[in-house]
């Protein structure tokens, strides 16, 4: 026994949204069949103009009504006259006020309604299955869906017993919430029986604000092998060195602000003793009777020259040593006679 969940109804509240939205206490059955009645006729109206979904909303006495579709044009016709129409037909089955908005689908290629339809045509107009469904799923990663898986179950190419096939592309993560899976489920009506084509289509995850601000914060990561540590180290070691790179060049831009303002006030130091300068020199103008003090220097000059003369008495220093020469003579002339005396007692 499969064990199997809608994937819409499994993220009602999650990542989806309900497709009627009102509440009732006593009369639930009655509002419920006026929401199909709603749907069918709107089906039956805007049978081949690719409406994806009805949304219903209702108030006390009003009921609001939106079509998604990816033909708007078609849907509300030259000035609005099939809306008109439509809103008639729709306050006739409602009983009530019924206001009617069309809304366009951006990426038809992305609506699991519309590929399963589109698909069930092609089968009705025996076209191959695999081939629409390979179209299909072409179309569907091309216009940026992140997987898609497509199934058919049925007499398969006229074949006289009953068969499923699959394709698939991409991944589709069936078991987690915030991934954004559309389905949907459309039956072709053919000669040889009814063929079911189901289509899940994965557009991404669906990430809330708590979410994303923890996503944001630097995680703790683990201690782990291989090249992803060594990758984490570089990108690390690159922003640290940006870091010292911006804080060198603040360091820098502020020496060169410090230099600037000392030589602005190194100059207007400068400014400032050459006034006081200035000042004073002009003060000091009027003592011009220091020329005297020529005279002075002449008289210095001359006194040392008056000095110099007592040098020419240094010649009795010539006689006194002539003198003491003769002296010397003199006194060695006895030790000769001393030396003969001694000589003649021998002879």
């Amino acid at each position: 026994m499969g064990q199997k969940v809608h994937p819409v109804g499994f993220r009602l509240g999650v990542s989806k949204d309900w497709q009627a939205k009102w509440y009732a206490d006593r009369n639930y059955t009655e509002l419920l069949q006026e929401d199909l009645k709603i749907r069918a006729a709107i089906a039956s109206k805007y049978a081949a103009d690719d409406v994806s979904r009805v949304d219903i909303e209702r108030a006390a006495k009003q009921v609001t009504v939106t079509v998604f579709t990816a033909r708007p044009g078609i849907v509300i016709g030259r000035g609005g006259q099939r809306v008109d129409e439509m809103r008639r037909i729709l306050e006739q089955v409602a009983g009530k006020r019924v206001r009617l908005n069309i809304m366009e689908v951006a990426r038809p290629e992305q609506d699991a309604y519309l590929v399963a339809r589109s698909i069930a045509q092609q089968i009705q107009r025996r076209i191959s299955h695999r081939r629409a469904m390979k179209q299909a799923i072409s179309r569907a990663m091309d216009s940026g869906a992140q997987g898609i898986k497509v199934r058919c179950s049925g007499r398969l190419t006229g074949s006289e017993y009953s068969r499923k096939e699959t394709l698939y592309q991409g991944r589709v993560p069936l078991h987690t919430l915030r991934a954004d899976i559309d389905y949907a489920q459309v039956v072709a009506h053919t000669t040889l029986g009814c063929t079911g084509i189901k289509v899940w289509i994965y557009k991404g995850d669906i990430i809330s604000e708590a979410e994303r601000l923890h996503a944001e914060a630097p995680p703790v990561v683990p201690h782990m092998e291989g090249e992803e540590v060594e990758e984490e180290a570089k990108v690390e070691e690159e922003a640290k060195v940006e870091e010292v790179k911006v804080e060198e060049e603040a360091k820098v831009e502020e020496e060169a602000k410090v230099e600037v303002e000392a030589k602005v006030e190194e100059e207007a130091k400068v400014e400032v003793e050459a006034k006081v300068e200035e000042g004073v020199r002009a003060k000091e103008k009027p003592k011009a009777k220091e020329k005297p003090k020529a005279k002075e220097k002449a008289k210095v000059k001359e006194k040392p020259k008056t000095k110099e003369k007592p040098k020419a008495k240094e010649k009795p220093k010539a006689k006194e040593k002539a003198e003491v020469k003769e002296k010397s003579k003199t006194k060695e002339k006895p030790k000769a006679k001393e030396k003969a005396e001694i000589e003649t007692p021998e002879d």
